[in-house]
Parts: C-alpha cells; structure tokens; sequence
C-alpha cells in the first residue's frame, strides 16, 4: 500500500470510529433519560406520605380531617370501581375475536367519566375540609389535591391488607 492508500484508510477508520463513539454516546444519553423518566413514575406520589402530614395536626383536627378524607374516598370508591371495571371490559373486548372498536371506544370513555366523577368529589370533600383549617394547616394538607397522589381506601378492619389503588 502507498501512503496515499493509508492515509484514506486512517481518515475512515478515524470517521468511523467518531461515528461509533457518537452512536455509542447517544445510545448511554438516551437510555439515562429513559430510566429517569421510568424512575420518576415509580417515584412515591408525594414527597412525604399524607398521613404523615394528617398525624402532625391537633388531634382533634387530625380526627375530623381523617374521617371526612376516609368517607369522601369510601363515596367516592363505587366510581373508581366502575372505572376499573370498564377499563377491563375494554381491554377483555379489545382482545377478543369480537372486537368492536366503537363499544371499546365507548367502554374507555365510560371509564373515564367514572374516573372524573370519582376525582371531583374527592377533590370536592378535600376543597371543603381545606375551607375549616387554619392557613397553617392548610398549607400542610394542600398537597391532597396533587393529582400524583391516590387515595387508598381502607376500612380499620384491613390494614393490614394492602390495597390497590384507583
């Protein structure tokens, strides 16, 4: 081989071995900002559990919060049930041999009407508690209205259950 010769083989060897790195590079970057975004998904809903925040009040304010909370989600509870129940319908629909994409269509947007119903009025009862609370106290609990955080129903019987959230 001339020089000529090695200098076109080096000039694409180093061409490829950039392109290599950039690929290799992209690839490290793009996977790092996946599993961040998968991370924070995963990520508790709030920073700090909302019982937390609910044991830290006056008891008396503690009790009335954590009884008007627990009976908004247990009203509220028919409606994320319904939601469930139709979101599996259309799912059970969209696999089967049957599949009729207007029911489907209709099953998800039942299931979210269910779910919005099921949101308002726990946002509703959250908004009316909030109104009887000293500023202090309602700084505290306004995170009941971020809308990471799920309300998980339990009765006293099963707590020790664990329960899936809405």
């Amino acid at each position: 081989m001339n020089a000529r010769t090695l200098k076109i083989v080096l000039a694409a060897s180093v061409a490829l071995n950039l392109f290599a790195l950039a690929a290799g590079a992209t690839l490290l970057v793009g996977r790092a900002n996946v599993e961040r975004r998968i991370e924070s998904q995963h990520r508790a809903p709030r920073s700090h559990p909302f019982m937390t925040v609910v044991e830290g009040l006056d008891p008396e304010v503690r009790d009335r919060v954590r009884d008007t909370l627990r009976a908004s989600a247990l009203t509220a509870r028919p409606d994320f049930d319904e939601m469930r129940r139709k979101r599996r319908e259309a799912i059970a629909l969209a696999r089967s041999p049957d599949f009729d994409p207007a029911r489907v269509s209709a099953l998800l947007e039942e299931s979210r009407v269910a779910e919005l119903r099921g949101r308002a009025r726990i946002e509703a009862d959250a908004v009316a508690v909030l109104q009887t609370l000293e500023p202090d106290d309602r700084v505290a609990l306004s995170e009941i209205l971020t809308r990471r955080g799920r309300f998980v129903v339990r009765e006293k019987s099963d707590r020790k259950a664990p329960r899936t959230a809405p």
